[in-house]
């Protein structure tokens, strides 16, 4: 989760699902919304990275960083 606010998003909710929201330079949002468990599997990761248009490198060397 923390890679994905240094990439922009906020936490909006916290409980079973996080819902995270992300303001665009153009004034659009992309949502999005992960489970909150301590570990996902690698196809719900993949989802989450499509769905937030944040390609696996970017997502990787953020985490890593």
């Amino acid at each position: 989760m923390k890679a994905l606010e240094r990439l922009g998003f906020i936490v909006v909710r916290e409980g079973y699902h996080i819902a995270m929201i992300k303001e665009n330079p153009d004034g659009t949002r992309t949502p999005l919304t992960m489970p909150n468990h301590s570990t996902i599997k690698k196809s719900t990761l993949r989802t989450i990275l499509t769905q937030a248009k944040i390609s696996r490198n970017d997502f990787l060397e953020t985490y890593y960083s």
